[in-house]
């Protein structure tokens, strides 16, 4: 038996900000309202100044295990996570070995109830030869089946069109792609190696994966979700031209008893932070640092993004967290691996944005959390409702705080924001009704939950 207190606080959540008090008990809010601080409690927070948010939902990470632990651990990754306000993650199945069956699935699983200090879910990996596998998903305990549709991690490109067709026509839950295309991707890359050699700069690299790469793919994606009736999310959209693909609309319902009711959009998409962030121009000062994919395109083109992520033809706002060594970046162009690591701030990125005047608390928060409990049908999570599970964060925006190597919590050690100075901070993160981050310090007697699904 454990309760929780927080008094004081301005409460963000599905479309208001008011004063507040929340009362938890056992990983549960109990009590919304003022005037709650008669109540007993074992542990009191005073909000007084502070704006209390939904935790943040970030439905795409790479967190490296197993595998991969010299870039990252699941362990590591969510500590950074928690530190920045993300309570909860859906991870991605390209690790090593790739997930590719349910019992390789069912190990990532294990790692995570031991060692992840954030709620987990991990996407159930597709590939041209493993239909059989991605059949036996779960809905109720995996947030979906994630298809590589262009360049990706060892045996996980899916560019048979049978395959691909079976999936679209028969999962019955929300197939993530990651789309690129694939012959688009190569032809360029042969062209740049004939102009450039092994001395081909970072800049190029939205080039090589550029607008024509990203939206033939998307829009093939696009074509097989409208043709076979197909729950589908697209990740990491970049260009504005892909952006025409959506409809306008807010996926779900805001009434706690309509997650049972059919939602009538069935494509979303999603936009990364960093995407919104940086252009083109940043690769001349960072380099392979910010080499990722999909690239990070002109400078238009996150003009374009931000507009349809406010007038809702993209869903949700996601960090596609991808750490690697410092040394593996310092490598070639050629040779230098994709991704960056940005788990730790997607929140304090947004809320720069909101600083600026170019989006609400409110737009943020359903971006961030509403949104995607909504897309992914997760049980009891997203908002700050009674009844639900007490995934929060408080924020205080007058606590400007530099990104340095000694404040970085992800493995890797290092990040394209260094130097940057952000003026809000995080300063609690409650998980699952634990308070797992408070002013600097982890506490980490208790592990995040497994997410869970209603199915469609």
């Amino acid at each position: 038996m454990s309760s929780l207190l927080i008094l004081n606080a301005q409460l963000v959540n599905e479309g208001q900000i008011r004063p507040a008090d929340v009362f938890i008990k056992n990983g549960f809010i109990e009590k919304i309202g003022t005037g709650l601080s008669g109540l007993n409690a074992d542990q009191v927070i005073d909000a007084k100044g502070q704006y209390l948010l939904p935790g943040v939902i970030d439905d795409q990470v790479h967190f490296r295990e197993p595998g991969l632990t010299h870039k990252a651990t699941i362990r590591s990754e969510a500590r950074a996570a928690v530190s920045g306000g993300v309570t909860s993650f859906m991870e991605m199945p390209n690790t090593v070995p790739n997930a590719l069956t349910q019992e390789l699935l069912a190990d990532k699983y294990a790692i995570a109830s031991r060692s992840s200090l954030a709620n987990y879910s991990f996407f159930m990996g597709a590939s041209n030869d493993n239909y059989d596998e991605v059949m036996r998903t779960d809905a109720t305990q995996v947030c979906g089946v994630k298809i590589f549709m262009g360049s990706s991690t060892g045996n996980m490109l899916v560019d048979n069109p049978v395959v691909l067709g079976k999936l679209f026509a028969n999962a019955p839950y929300l197939i993530a792609t990651h789309c690129e295309d694939e012959a688009t991707i190569r032809a360029n890359v042969a062209a740049y190696k004939e102009r450039y050699g092994d001395d081909a700069p970072a800049r190029v690299h939205p080039e090589i994966r550029n607008e024509e790469a990203c939206y033939k793919s998307s829009s093939m994606a696009v074509e097989l979700a409208k043709q076979h009736g197909t729950r589908l999310h697209i990740l990491h959209i970049t260009t504005g031209e892909e952006t025409a693909l959506f409809d306008k609309g807010y996926y779900g319902y805001s009434d706690a008893e309509s997650v049972n009711r059919k939602y009538q959009k069935r494509i979303t998409s999603e936009v990364c932070v960093h995407h919104l962030w940086f252009d083109a121009r940043d690769y001349e000062r960072l380099g392979n640092q910010i080499k990722c994919n999909p690239a990070i395109k002109a400078d238009g083109h996150k003009q374009q993004l931000l507009q349809a992520l406010l007038d809702d033809r993209i869903d949700v706002i996601a960090t596609d967290h991808a750490p690697h060594t410092w040394e593996e970046k310092q490598q070639s162009y050629w040779q230098a691996p994709s991704g960056l690591p940005l788990v730790q701030h997607p929140l304090l990125l947004m809320l720069e944005f909101y600083q600026d005047g170019k989006i609400s608390l409110q737009t943020i928060v359903r971006k961030m959390s509403h949104a995607v409990a909504d897309c992914f049908r997760m049980e009891k999570r997203g908002y700050i409702r009674e009844g639900y599970w007490a995934d929060l964060v408080l924020v205080d925006l007058n606590r400007p705080n530099v990104v340095t190597k000694e404040s970085l919590h992800f493995q890797c050690g290092w990040s394209p924001l260094e130097g940057y100075n952000f003026r809000s901070a995080v300063t609690h993160t409650i998980v699952s009704g634990h308070v797992a981050y408070a002013n600097g310090a982890f506490n980490e007697e208790k592990t995040g939950e497994r997410l869970t699904f209603i199915p469609a």
